[in-house]
Parts: structure tokens; sequence; C-alpha cells
């Protein structure tokens, strides 16, 4: 099962991930976890991106995308995985459809999850101060004031990743709004369907 999670900041998107990788034993890639590995294991493209953050650059697409090719080529990676915070634009969104085919691989489904703006700043919020209260640092990505400006890069940058993948048939869509556990049940369901539909 191979699939993308979309969906703006504070959707949930990490929190289904988990739940993904414990119920189908499948990776979850995340481009900050990849990056920090490649870095770590010193492979080539890992020191090159080493050598870019140093010099306090912003990584490439070129060395991002050679990061999850590198990745998926791992055993861990041979019953599938589910792609979390990338790709972030089009085109990533190309280079990704580029690796698969290369490798005889295909996306089984993307599932955006949809949110009510408002609403999702006033989660965010309200994740902030329980944080807080609870005597623990709040992440950077939490800052209230932040969300908006995080809201506007990726509606202008990701957002545009829907259409694109409705286009080839692969986008289903979950309210991002409802109950974790619903969320949860919602997207096991489209995952079986898409199950059935690779089956066919």
């Amino acid at each position: 099962m191979r699939l993308i999670l979309l969906g703006p900041p504070g959707a949930g998107k990490g929190t289904q991930a988990l739940r993904l990788v414990e119920k189908h034993g499948i990776p979850q890639l995340s481009t900050g976890d990849m990056l920090r590995a490649a870095v770590a294991a010193k492979t080539p493209i890992g020191l090159k991106a080493k050598a870019v953050m140093d010099a306090g650059e912003l990584v490439s697409d070129e060395i991002v995308n050679a990061i999850v090719a590198e990745r998926i080529d791992q055993k861990d990676c041979a019953r599938g995985f589910v792609l979390d915070g990338y790709p972030r634009t089009l085109a990533q969104a190309d280079a990704v459809g580029r690796m698969l085919k290369k490798r005889k691989l295909k996306l089984d489904v993307v599932i955006e999850l949809t949110v009510d703006e408002a609403e999702l700043v006033a989660r965010i919020a309200k994740r902030a101060e329980e944080t807080k209260a609870a005597g623990k640092p709040v992440r950077a990505d939490d800052d209230p004031a932040k969300v908006p400006v995080r809201l506007r890069e990726y509606y202008k940058n990701t957002a545009p990743l829907t259409g694109y993948y409705y286009a080839k048939g692969l986008l289903k869509t979950v309210d991002g709004m409802a109950g974790i556990d619903d969320v949860t049940k919602a997207i096991e369901a489209l995952l079986k369907k898409a199950g059935k539909k690779a089956k066919k």
C-alpha cells in the first residue's frame, strides 16, 4: 500500500500516518526524518544535503527527491509506505511519479484531510495552550502567530496537488475536522476500496 497524505498544517496528517504505520506495518516517510537519516548515514546524497544545510541554505528539490528515491529502495518499503509532508509542490509530485514508474511501482491512493480554516486555527491555538499548561515547550509549528503564514504557504504551493491527483483518479477526501478515530475509520475504508481496485 503506497499512499500520500495531504492537508494543511494541523490537519492531523502526522497522527494518522502513525496509526497507518502501526496497523499496516509500513513506514512513514517524512522529508525531515529522511534528511536527518541520510545525513547520519553519511550517504553521498546525505553528505550533499549536510553541506547545503551547514551553509544555512534550503535543500533543493533535486536533493530531496534523491533522498526519497534512496529511501523507498530500502527493504522496509517493499510492502509500501506513507508519504507525509512530501510532495509539497507540483514539481515534487512529478518527481514522485517518475521515481515510482522507474521502479514499476504506483501510488494506490492520495488522501486529503479537508479542514475548516477558522476551526483549524482555533484547534492549533488550543493545542499550544494545553502544551504550555502541561509545562512542555510549544512546537514552533504550533505558534498561533505563525499558523496563518504556514497556511498561506500551503495554499500557494501544496494545495494545487489536489487537482493534480484528482485528474489522475487518485484523490480521495476525508473530513479532517472529525474526531481522530472517525478520521482513521474513514481512511481505512478508503484503503480497503483502493486495495480491492488494485487487485482487479
